[in-house]
């Protein structure tokens, strides 16, 4: 049966597709003749950096992947660990950062449809959920409308669905003003023994097509994720896909319902490249093939071309691959749940992908092409020339302030470090009844129903600090992640990732890129987190200005008792306050330099991963003996702003007269607003004292009482020298309606 040719291949129409003149020359070796349009667009998909990794996979083996909680890492559709009980955690972050900057609301929204789609293929079902975002300034009315459409499209979809949104970060700065960063995790919970694989195995098992009839949306949006940005970007809406939570819902269901008998021997959920990649992937883990009939598939539009099929994006779509002879219970299941259902095609031992139109051969591609034998480029990796100026600073020409309590109120308005009340409000989070800790403390907390157990949740990356120190700053994204799971009480158990960067074609990119790999692979092997799942999104640049890199690090942690938990907030007049870890904290690098000075300079905090895992292990084990009343990690902004978070995250604002030591007689904008990693500000009650100074001693780490909580203002001296005295209800104003200000909303 002779391939359709009816449009004659060029390089030209190829590099129209993303492939270079290389990659169609060997397009055209691995099929012994130059492809159709159809077999091209599925090469320029498969082959596109958004799905094969081609620039990073040969970095990403160096993560560490295993441990003994991991039942599942990467390569699936999601991470899986080992909570106990013979429950599994299933969790994967992705991006939706093009799509959310071309059309904010969809793209945001079908982001958090596809994460929900990646954990439940997994039989996982979904109950938490996190966002991680990032934007230009507030200033740029642009930003303020992307900013408000990105969180109505995710609490429109979440909320829709019924899966909360329990957390996350949100920061501004310039280097985002031409692309924006949306990142989304979700969680969920599965029987660790019923996990289910994208797998096509079984030769003559039926291939089905399930959820929403597909069509002209989305076409080449993983081509359009790998491609950077021009002044035409706007002009590529038509590749954003457009959502439905309310099918999302039936099809989550319906699939649990599905998962619960013995039909199926593979699901996958059609995302990036739809059933184009779902087919490969399935077929590229089984080592098999499969034949797909497109005349079968359910469609919205007439008309529609093999092309168009084959890589439409059209979303709540699923790929399955049942057991012979189980075809009308899986076809009655979903009738039920009032889903469009088709069996599309079967599994072969072929080894090869084949569309068929009808009577008519549409594409025939060997699998291991698109998959496997995929493209993999180790790409050139140059040091930035600019890299040592960067990291020059010399504190002593800069002048102290003249009041730093008006440094506090300013940093404390700053996005990043602001109140997200706005963000918070719009989503559900406290659907399904599990959210324990809501979003505003350092790591949000999920029960378990059913069980004793909580599950700790936590994003965390510093921008800044990779673009001063990729390495550094990538280690730091994860010790701060765990260290916000320990504030909670938790144990940290693994990672997830989403490696945000620039053009993988540029060297500099390429060694940002590599630098932060290692650096996270440093930690996370040192605090026991492997990566188990995770995302890389490159080509963040518009017009050859790239983003500074963030590789966004989202972490879970295990309470074995829920009830056994800590927040940030004081809530006890009259506790202690001390602080693990030790001051002063250093300047270059600080929101403080950034945002009081106008200078991003200097090398970021540094990090010892031995101190750490001692003043995070003490945080916890003072936690669980119930000796801490609150415990809150020192980040952005350093002590002084940590300090008045912990003094308006209770239940009410209440004050705090605080001691900062300063044996070296530091600066004292250091003292106050430099970072440093591995500190954490606890609230003990006074006859606790004691007993959490004991169990600092146990764990080798530093520990130093800095005051008491208590009063209506914030007071904070150095060394014995009063520099702060703010009242803590003026403080609250300027923290929490500092955000709806800047975008111009009420709060």
């Amino acid at each position: 049966m002779a391939i359709d040719a009816a449009v004659e291949m060029t390089e030209e129409i190829a590099a129209r597709h993303g492939l270079s003149a290389e990659e169609y020359a060997r397009i055209v070796g691995h099929l012994g003749r130059a492809p159709n349009i159809t077999e091209l667009g599925i090469f320029s998909v498969m082959w596109s950096e958004h799905c094969s990794y081609k620039s990073s996979r040969v970095h990403l083996r160096r993560f560490p992947t295993t441990g003994p909680r991991v039942i599942q890492g990467p390569g699936e559709n999601a991470g899986a660990v080992d909570i106990g009980g013979g429950l599994a955690a299933v969790f994967k972050m992705e991006s939706h950062n093009h799509p959310s900057f071309i059309e904010p609301y969809q793209g945001a929204a079908t982001g958090v449809g596809g994460i929900l789609r990646d954990v439940f293929t997994m039989g996982a079902r979904p109950i938490a959920s996190l966002d991680s975002l990032r934007f230009g300034p507030l200033t740029d009315p642009r930003h303020r409308t992307l900013l408000e459409g990105v969180v109505a499209g995710i609490s429109g979809y979440g909320n829709c669905v019924g899966v909360p949104t329990v957390g996350g970060e949100l920061s501004c700065h310039p280097s985002f003003a031409g692309n924006i960063l949306v990142n989304v995790f979700t969680l969920g919970i599965a029987k660790s023994d019923r996990l289910f694989r994208g797998t096509a195995s079984g030769v003559g098992n039926p291939v089905i097509y399930v959820g929403s009839r597909t069509g002209r949306d989305g076409i080449h949006g993983a081509t359009m994720a790998s491609a950077e940005f021009d002044d035409e970007s706007d002009q590529k809406r038509p590749t954003v896909q457009v959502g439905d939570p309310f099918t999302e819902k039936l099809l989550l269901e319906a699939c649990l319902e599905l998962m619960s008998k013995d039909m199926i021997v593979g699901i996958q959920d059609m995302g990036a490249a739809g059933l184009t990649s779902s087919s490969c992937e399935m077929a590229g883990r089984a080592g098999t093939g499969i034949e797909l009939w497109l005349d079968k598939v359910p469609r919205r539009e007439p008309g529609m071309t093999p092309y168009e099929l084959m890589l439409s994006e059209s979303q709540e779509r699923m790929l399955i691959v049942a057991k012979a002879g189980r075809e009308s219970g899986v076809m009655e299941m979903f009738e039920k749940w009032d889903l469009p259902v088709a069996v599309v095609g079967r599994v072969t031992g072929s080894g090869t992908l084949r569309v068929m139109d009808g009577g008519r051969l549409a594409a025939e591609i060997p699998v291991q092409a698109l998959t496997d034998d995929a493209p993999v480029y180790n790409r050139p990796i140059e040091r930035p020339r600019d890299q040592d100026e960067r990291n020059r600073f010399d504190p002593s020409a800069l002048p102290q302030p003249d009041d730093y309590g008006r440094v506090l109120r300013t940093l404390l308005a700053v996005p990043g470090i602001a109140h997200k009340g706005w963000v918070v409000r719009q989503y559900d989070h406290m659907v399904r009844t599990n959210t324990v800790v809501r979003p505003g403390s350092d790591a949000a907390v999920i029960r378990i129903k059913g069980t004793a157990k909580g599950l700790a949740l936590s994003v965390d990356c510093n921008s800044r600090y990779c673009f001063l120190d990729p390495r550094l700053g990538g280690a730091l994204a994860v010790a701060e992640a765990a260290r916000n799971i320990s504030c909670s009480g938790a144990t940290p158990l693994a990672v997830t990732d989403c490696l945000n960067f620039g053009s993988p074609e540029r060297p500099e990119t390429m060694w940002q890129f590599s630098e932060a790999v290692d650096g996270i692979s440093e930690a996370c092997a040192a605090l026991g987190t492997p990566v188990v799942s995770g995302n890389v999104s490159f080509y963040n640049e518009t017009n050859g200005a790239g983003i500074y890199p963030t590789p966004m690090i989202a972490m879970v942690g295990l309470l074995e008792d829920v009830n056994k938990r800590a927040q940030q907030g004081f809530t006890k007049e009259g506790d202690a306050i001390l602080l693990l870890g030790e001051t002063p904290g250093r300047l270059g690098g600080s929101e403080y330099l950034a945002s009081i000075h106008g200078l991003e300079t200097g090398a970021p905090p540094s990090l010892d991963l031995d101190l750490e895992k001692r003043v995070q292990a003490a945080c916890r084990e003072a936690i669980q003996e119930g000796l801490a009343s609150a415990a809150h990690d020192a980040s952005d902004g350093g002590l002084a702003v940590a300090l008045a978070e912990s003094c308006l995250s209770g239940p009410r604002p209440i004050g705090a007269l605080v001691d900062l030591p300063n044996p070296g007689g530091s600066r004292a904008d250091e003292v106050l607003f430099g970072e440093a990693a591995s500190r954490i500000i606890l609230s003990v009650p006074e006859g606790r004292v004691a007993d959490v100074e004991a169990v600092a001693r146990r764990n080798e780490a530093p520990i130093a009482r800095i005051g008491t909580v208590g009063g209506e203002k914030l007071e904070i001296a150095v060394g014995g020298r009063g520099l702060v005295s703010e009242d803590v209800a003026g403080l609250n104003g300027a923290w929490r309606n500092a955000l709806a200000l800047q975008l111009g909303v009420s709060g």
